[in-house]
């Protein structure tokens, strides 16, 4: 309750926190006062402060998904080819198509998702160890594949024009989010995120080998595909309107964790409203501290390396089993 009540005053106090109509916070009294300022609350900052909010909750619910599935704490949402097959797709559609918005996002999430498409089509034909590890390897190779594809598009890329906007793509953010934007992304975020939650005590069972998860009930590869998917398309589609924003996925699953114990149950709505919280406080920092917005995959990637190295360098703070 604690965290939920939380939320909702990072939610409301980001209304009010840019560098209009002065540095760092508006007053509330000027919605009443000012058009331009009830403007850029209702048409601007809003929808973006919800995008980024679904952003955080989207990838810290597929980074603690995969991490279960895949029995591997260093596993993040974009392992599987899902981030470099966006950023691919982004990265071709600016060079050949143009910058619309819409066409960026619409490129990004299909790369994205042909990222699985390829990692489970490469792991089915792996002879070589379990399906966790032949996951693992083929998402690796295919992300491999689709960087150097990335690169090769940087390469030719005409660098007065087309190279920025690959660069800020892939640095991530979140400064041209409009309603349409995240309007395009609910039909799919929304029905992800509550499979997921609906789902959170399978995982529990799914974590386990699979001989033990067949006897306790479950078909355990049918069932790691769907969430797998799930997941997947939760993260392609945010990923899309946001580019790539690291450490996420990552972190936030160990600290939920940490909090509200292993148990999925408990842990992975834990960790959709950390990682929403977090990727909201992390875009306030990035459009106020400095006059030019800072991309929001550096601030993120920051503090999250510290917070990394922080979990890493103490003590587990009781973690019920």
């Amino acid at each position: 309750m604690l965290l939920i009540l939380a939320v909702l005053l990072g939610l409301g106090a980001s209304l009010f926190i840019g560098r209009y109509p002065a540095p760092f916070w508006m007053p509330p009294s000027s919605l009443r006062t000012d058009a331009l300022a009830h403007q850029l609350v209702f048409n601007l900052r809003l929808p973006r402060i919800l995008a980024a909010f679904l952003l955080g909750a989207s990838l810290a619910a597929s980074g603690l998904v995969m991490q279960m599935l895949f029995r591997n704490p260093l596993v993040e949402p974009g392992f599987l080819g899902v981030s470099q097959g966006a950023a691919f797709g982004a990265a071709l559609c600016i060079l050949f198509i143009g910058v619309s918005p819409l066409w960026i996002q619409a490129s990004a999430a299909f790369f994205a998702l042909l990222g699985l498409l390829f990692s489970y089509t490469l792991a089915e034909h792996l002879r070589y160890g379990g399906w966790v590890l032949r996951m693992v390897l083929a998402g690796i190779a295919v992300s491999a594949l689709f960087a150097s594809g990335v690169g090769l598009l940087e390469y030719l890329a005409d660098p007065l024009t087309q190279l920025p906007e690959i660069t800020f793509w892939l640095l991530g953010g979140l400064w041209g989010t409009r309603w349409q934007n995240l309007l395009s992304i609910l039909p799919v975020v929304l029905p992800a995120l509550a499979a997921l939650f609906l789902a959170r005590w399978r995982l529990n069972v799914l974590s386990l080998a699979d001989e033990t998860a067949f006897s306790l009930g479950t078909a355990p590869a049918r069932e790691r595909t769907l969430l797998l998917v799930l997941s997947v398309a939760a993260t392609a589609s945010v990923i899309s309107i946001a580019g790539m924003v690291g450490w996420v996925g990552l972190i936030v699953p160990h600290v939920s964790r940490r909090l509200f114990s292993a148990n999925t149950q408990h842990a992975l709505p834990a960790a959709m409203l950390l990682g929403g919280l977090f990727t909201l406080l992390c875009d306030d920092l990035a459009r106020t501290l400095m006059a030019g917005e800072i991309p929001l995959g550096i601030i993120t990637s920051l503090i999250g390396a510290l917070i990394f190295a922080i979990l890493m360098t103490t003590q587990r703070l009781g973690m019920s089993r």
